[in-house]
């Protein structure tokens, strides 16, 4: 019988190492991962949805059994539509703790049958958000240290694109 199926699920406005990290980990426990990008109605986004997409895939490309897909809606309707059991979800800090135990708490009443598992990124990438990583690049510091290569090609287009 197979294992059961994992989603990773962010907007992944970009993708960070810590992101890397959680996948990759997750990749070593679940028979199959899909990390499934999503928009969020309250960010504004530096990169596009199938830009993130792309760039999700090309990141991942080394790990076998790791998907990477794109979804509207309501995550646990996501998981059921591949049959996903697990939700993966990083945890950084305590503040992350209190928004994760929230969701996982509302999904767990939506989908019972789906579980939550936290993982926590190494500690060299703990401060690491996309968040941070927009702030410092729309500013025009280096992200290099913090996010794949793949990243920062993608956001130097999105910003050459923007500047026309």
């Amino acid at each position: 019988m197979a294992g059961p199926i994992a989603v990773y699920a962010g907007s992944f406005d970009p993708i960070t190492h810590g992101h890397l990290d959680i996948i990759r980990r997750g990749a070593g426990i679940f028979e199959r991962v899909v990390v499934g990008v999503g928009d969020n109605s309250a960010k504004r986004y530096l990169l596009d949805k199938d830009q993130r997409v792309d760039v999700v895939r090309e990141v991942t490309l080394d790990l076998p059994n790791v998907e990477v897909d794109s979804f509207d809606g309501l995550l646990v309707d996501f998981c059921r539509s591949i049959g996903a059991e697990v939700i993966i979800r990083g945890l950084r800090a305590v503040t992350d703790f209190e928004f994760e135990f929230q969701i996982g708490l509302a999904n767990r009443d939506m989908a019972p049958n789906i579980e939550t598992v936290f993982l926590l990124p190494a500690p060299r990438y703990i401060f690491i958000s996309s968040s941070l990583i927009k702030e410092i690049f729309v500013n025009g510091g280096d992200v290099t240290p913090y996010v794949p290569a793949a990243t920062v090609v993608a956001l130097c287009r999105a910003r050459a694109a923007e500047q026309g």
